[in-house]
């Protein structure tokens, strides 16, 4: 039995498929089948159930793959440990990052880090908050930057911001010569999602809850669309398709400028603050970041920490 051959087995589980395993250990599925064979006839049990369209996991196999995964964890907490002994933040740093932060935070932190620790490259990965979650689970990545709330899956955690919404509007709807807004206000109007996997989008149907029953056809009236990334949502608004719910660090910063523009340079959407009404607070998420509690490079967190408080991070309240 090699770590190799635990690595096989831990990318099949995950991937469900021998091909996409193969890919993703930079193997020949050949290689990899052979291996996972080989260590079944060591083991004397069998792993998997294989069909024409998936792997399936037998449940002995699932009891081994977790197992696998620890040693696996444990292996890497080794080499960890003796490049601590050299320089804490020597090697790479795998990152996580959620779509809706990725685009406005990494510019700036990638900067501040070369900047801060050059010897500590990070390693990005722009997924989904649940697949972030597995692949901190499985050792894939070190930490990911998220949006609260998500499930407690045994992660440390640490704050770092929470950052308002701003409703953006087209330049030429009635709201757009407001200077804020209410989230009573938006309710009557197109609201343009996210699709479903954006946790962003969980929290703009947490102010307007009523859109949810808007996003499929319901009563033949469609009164939400959706869109693949926050961008995409800014050209539908600026389009004026509908208005939109967007976190602050997405917001350009010649979009608040006060000074007038020419023709030529005027923007075709509108960004305008939220204020409580009725006793509603203006609605915000929290911005933090997690690792798994066995990570052993506490100093490689930290750095990363320091390097995103160094960033400008424009309207949104620091939780240092």
């Amino acid at each position: 039995m090699t770590l190799t051959e635990l690595k096989y087995i831990v990318a099949v589980a995950r991937e469900k498929h021998f091909g996409r395993a193969a890919d993703a250990c930079f193997v020949s599925q050949p290689t990899l089948s052979v291996a996972i064979k080989k260590l079944e006839e060591e083991l004397e049990v069998k792993l998997f159930e294989r069909s024409a369209n998936e792997v399936a996991v037998t449940s002995l196999g699932e009891e081994i793959v977790r197992q696998a995964q620890s040693v696996l964890e444990q292996a890497a907490s080794i080499k960890e440990i003796a490049k601590r002994g050299k320089d804490p933040l020597a090697g790479p740093l795998r990152l996580g990052v959620i779509y809706t932060i990725a685009p406005y935070l990494l510019p700036a932190l990638v900067h501040q880090n070369i900047k801060k620790t050059p010897q500590m490259p990070l390693m990005l990965q722009e997924n989904f908050t649940v697949k972030l979650l597995e692949m901190l689970r499985t050792g894939e990545i070190d930490c990911a930057i998220m949006a609260e709330p998500f499930p407690d899956t045994g992660l440390a955690t640490a704050p770092l911001y929470d950052e308002p919404f701003m409703a953006a509007v087209p330049s030429n709807h009635p709201f757009a010569a407001l200077q804020q807004i209410n989230a009573e206000e938006l309710k009557n109007e197109t609201m343009l999602l996210l699709g479903n996997g954006h946790c962003f989008r969980d929290h703009v149907l947490e102010v307007c809850p009523e859109f949810a029953r808007f996003s499929s056809h319901a009563e033949g009236i469609r009164k939400s669309f959706e869109g693949s990334s926050l961008e995409t949502i800014k050209h539908m608004v600026a389009a004026g398709m509908g208005v939109t719910l967007v976190p602050r660090l997405s917001v350009p910063k010649e979009a608040l400028a006060p000074q007038k523009r020419k023709k030529s340079e005027e923007t075709y959407v509108r960004y305008l603050p939220i204020i409580e009404a009725e006793g509603v607070a203006p609605p915000t998420r929290r911005v933090v970041l997690a690792w798994r509690r066995s990570f052993t490079r506490y100093e490689a967190i930290a750095a990363l920490r320091n390097a995103i408080y160094a960033c400008e991070l424009p309207g949104v309240n620091r939780l240092s």
